[in-house]
């Protein structure tokens, strides 16, 4: 998981091989010399409890409206441990539990726009291809595409590869339009405290569906074993009540 900040440059190397040691995030959080031996104490560990409110109006979402589980996941698309998440475990919980009504999933951008100077460009991307009903199509090419270093210059091809409307889409990115909500999503996760991408919350959805009552964060990019312990958790019948059979 990669945590999110302004990284000294000259702390990089160190910086990057203690991200490949933990396997799992990429930081997000200021750091300068003296302070980096004890801000890696203080990251949390890998699954914790919470109690707080996430709004998820205008957030991209899968899988049933109906559904009361719901997990909103914080990610940068150029972030390797997100994309190793993207890859590797959310197509089964798609498959297990987004396309069978039991959970609905939720994406917000964090883009760590000072370590990948191309993350930004590529969430408004994917939000732009939304706009024309792609986004979770776009959000999958992006993700899949192995990062090339021009990669925003290849989001026209993407474009045309998902029959998408290029003038549209090209406008869309021009313009900026999707670049509010963007920063929207980045000052929840200040708000939220969270410290890297990827990061996970999963909780249960307001009766509207316009917000999630976060019980759980896993914290960077966690095997499929953990996802499922958590949501089966939480997908048990609630008990019944004393003297109900």
């Amino acid at each position: 998981m990669r945590r999110i900040g302004q990284v000294n440059r000259s702390l990089m190397p160190w910086f990057l091989a203690a991200a490949l040691f933990a396997g799992a995030i990429t930081v997000v959080t200021p750091k300068t010399a003296a302070q980096a031996p004890n801000e890696a104490s203080k990251e949390p560990p890998p699954e914790s409890p919470v109690r707080l409110f996430i709004a998820l109006d205008g957030a991209p979402a899968m899988g049933d409206a109906k559904a009361q589980v719901a997990i909103v996941e914080f990610a940068d698309y150029q972030c390797p441990y997100c994309i190793r998440h993207a890859t590797q475990v959310l197509p089964s919980l798609v498959s297990d539990y987004v396309n069978t009504g039991k959970v609905r999933y939720f994406f917000k951008d964090l883009p760590v726009e000072f370590v990948h100077s191309q993350a930004f460009k590529e969430a408004e991307a994917a939000r732009c291809a939304g706009e024309q009903g792609k986004y979770w199509e776009m959000h999958d090419r992006l993700f899949l595409a192995n990062q090339p270093p021009g990669v925003v210059n290849e989001l026209p091809a993407y474009a045309l590869a998902l029959n998408l409307d290029l003038a549209r889409f090209q406008q869309c990115l021009d313009v900026g339009s999707s670049a509010a909500r963007i920063r929207k999503d980045i000052q929840d996760a200040k708000q939220y405290r969270v410290q890297g991408t990827p990061t996970f919350f999963v909780g249960m959805l307001d009766s509207q569906g316009s917000g999630m009552h976060a019980v759980t964060m896993l914290y960077g990019a966690q095997a499929y074993p953990v996802f499922k312990k958590t949501l089966d958790q939480m997908l048990l019948p609630a008990p019944a009540a004393q003297g109900e059979r």
